[in-house]
């Protein structure tokens, strides 16, 4: 069928699959619209825009297939239907659409009027001329027998990165590459994560996403990335452009090479809501394309706001489901990624009260892909109900927002008990051991991008958000922070090292815990974000790690960490401690069990015995304090002490809010 677009003519084509693809013939198109009355495919060809009706449907997909087509080619749809908001539907086939299973996407979606849907009444202006446009792509990626890493949870150490953040000013990657892909899977960034030891680098959101217009108009963009509105896309921003790669091959080679140095690719994605926004946000795709089917609407047709961010997806929704699932397994099957972690993950199982059986869930537990790879839930959103740590299925790992918190209190400020500690460290045994689950599920941080970074965690006991344009009010008040007495970097040689000490703590606390850790990029390199704990808008020195700031050190400390922690049976088998099964023992500053009193005590000094011969001392005093270890013949180990330490220890000197890791000598 022939619509303004001339002489070309589109065949019915398949219902499947998902969005536009190619068979090295032609290329087929379809779109899920239930409340559709017509669709429109528009291609783009030497420079103008060719419109055509989608000859078929199958039940709620619309299909056609076009010959000839071939990858690069520039589309998008325009949707008829009822302009009815109080039923949910917002048909306007004046907004050009971005496809929602689009795999590459040109262009960036500007604060621009002609973006804008309307309200009350249809906008008429036409977005053609800027909205962004889908592109088709190949999936011929020659991965030469790329082989998984599979990583065991046990074993998992995760390291927590921006594309950008963790690349842009590295001085030993061509500057021409320094904030791409290709910059992630170059040799000089897969060395530097192999000496650091983590096994599974977890990337923010690389899916392509939108600045808001609040933020254009202030000069700012999103940073973070959490702001979809192709979820199936790579987002071109973090392409280099090189050798005539796209940006799906460029990302693709990147986890290639990764995979090849045995580190895993977890993605940050976010399928609680998309970047169209509120009612007043601009039409990009899915609210064009059915929106009383993507989105949860209260019975007036308006959004239900369970993100903070305008709108919530609602994937209880048995087609909306299918597509968030193909998304999934289109980045395990065509980009070989490894996992994902999932921004506000509640929504993934709302239906819309939260339930650990919602369709989304049971779906990921029967599928042969997804259920084999790594699941981690961020178990919060702002709706009813919201806060569901503890509650996720059994495949999920989850954020644990309790050990971060009461790790920091019970080192900065020193009010959390021996055994609300010891819970902690133990994987939180009293939030995650129900319904089949191992420690792994427990995903402990000490920080994460989202607040401060380590070093600002010992420096600031104030938020210091003002670049952030919302006159400082933006950003967590409740960090439990300490600044160790002076507000800021700058301070004295006795500060800077009460810093050192309790970062080190810290950083002993989460890569030695039951449970699997996940630190911050650049945390081991004291990267400082001058006290800002929401720079998701600062894309820019604030937040791009200083490679060339000289912190080996630390680095060194970190590392050791992460070779000890493979070293510990307790820590890296995955299963639950029982008592008198000899994986962990818990003693007193005099070397002796610690008795029922003694957990309850905030006078923190107390060792901690791990599969028998690895001894965690802990002086979380304000004063040095001699440390009666158990009996036997201890050395301290790496990093607290070098490998050819040939001293036995019989008492350790404990300096204030020191920590120190022992070894039994057989």
């Amino acid at each position: 069928m022939a619509g303004e677009g001339g002489g070309m003519t589109l065949l019915p084509g398949r219902a499947e699959p998902p969005g536009a693809s190619y068979d090295g013939k032609g290329v087929n198109f379809t779109l899920f619209s239930r409340h559709a009355e017509r669709v429109e495919l528009c291609l783009f060809i030497d420079g103008q825009e060719r419109r055509f009706d989608l000859p078929a449907r199958t039940g709620d997909i619309w299909h056609g297939y076009a010959a000839a087509l071939k990858p690069g080619q520039r589309y998008g749809f325009r949707v008829h239907g009822p302009w009815a908001p109080a039923r949910g539907h917002r048909f306007n086939p004046a907004k050009l659409l971005v496809d929602p299973c689009a795999r590459a996407v040109e262009g960036e979606v500007a604060d621009d009027a002609r973006l804008y849907g309307g309200i009350a009444h249809p906008d008429a202006q036409d977005s053609g001329a800027v909205a962004p446009k889908s592109l088709v792509v190949a999936e011929d990626f020659d991965w030469e027998g790329d082989i998984a890493p599979r990583t065991s949870w046990g074993n998992t150490v995760i390291y927590e990165a921006h594309v950008r953040g963790l690349t842009q000013r590295h001085p030993e990657i061509p500057e021409s590459l320094r904030g791409t892909y290709a910059a992630l899977g170059h040799p000089v960034m897969v060395n530097y994560l192999r000496h650091l030891g983590v096994t599974a680098l977890e990337l923010l959101p690389v899916a392509q996403f939108a600045s808001e217009p609040r933020l254009q108009r202030l000069g700012l963009s999103n940073y973070w990335g959490y702001n979809p509105f192709a979820l199936w896309a790579v987002d071109a921003r973090y392409a280099s452009g090189h050798a005539g790669a796209t940006p799906l091959q460029e990302f693709q080679q990147a986890v290639k090479n990764l995979h090849a140095a045995g580190i895993e690719v977890l993605l940050d994605v976010v399928f609680n809501h998309t970047a169209e926004l509120e009612e007043i946000g601009p039409t990009l795709s899915l609210r064009g394309v059915d929106n009383a089917s993507y989105y949860w609407l209260t019975s007036q047709g308006e959004y239900e706001n369970w993100t903070g961010c305008g709108n919530t997806l609602n994937l209880s929704d048995p087609d909306v489901m299918n597509w968030a699932l193909e998304a999934l397994r289109y980045w395990v099957r065509v980009c070989h990624v490894d996992g994902f972690r999932f921004d506000l993950a509640p929504v993934l199982g709302r239906t819309p009260d939260f339930s650990a059986h919602a369709p989304l869930f049971e779906a990921i537990n029967t599928c042969p892909l997804l259920s084999q790879v790594k699941l981690i839930a961020e178990p919060w959103d702002i709706g009813p109900g919201g806060y569901q740590v503890g509650n996720f299925p059994p495949l999920f790992a989850e954020w644990n927002d309790h050990f971060r918190d009461d790790m920091r209190r019970f080192w900065l400020h020193r009010d959390v008990s021996n055994g609300a500690f010891a819970r902690r460290f133990a994987a939180s045994s009293d939030l995650f051991q129900r319904s089949g689950r191992l420690p792994h599920a427990a995903v402990n941080l000490i920080t994460a991008h989202d607040g401060f970074t380590l070093r600002d965690l010992v420096s600031f006991n104030q938020k210091h958000n003002q670049a952030n344009g919302e006159d400082n009010r933006d950003g967590s008040s409740s960090n439990f922070s300490h600044n160790h007495g002076v507000e800021g970097l700058r301070a004295s040689f006795d500060v800077i090292e009460r810093r050192r000490l309790s970062a080190h703590a810290l950083l002993t606390t989460l890569l030695l815990a039951q449970g699997t850790p996940m630190l911050l990029a650049g945390d081991e390199r004291g990267h400082s974000q001058h006290g800002n704990n929401n720079a998701y808008c600062q894309d820019n020195l604030l937040t791009w790690l200083d490679w060339q700031e000289e912190e080996s050190s630390l680095v060194d400390f970190t590392a050791a960490l992460i070779r000890l922690r493979q070293q510990i049976p307790a820590l890296t088998a995955d299963r639950w401690w029982q008592e008198g099964d000899g994986n962990v023992q818990w003693f007193n500053a005099s070397g002796r069990p610690l008795q029922r009193e003694e957990w309850e005590q905030k006078a923190h000094r107390m060792q901690i015995l791990l599969s028998g011969r690895w001894l965690i001392t802990i002086n979380a005093t304000d004063s040095v304090s001699d440390i009666a270890l158990p009996d036997g013949e201890w050395r301290a180990v790496p990093p607290f002490a070098g490998d050819d330490n040939p001293i036995l220890s019989t008492v350790w000197h404990g300096p204030a809010h020191g920590v120190c890791v022992f070894q039994k000598q057989s």
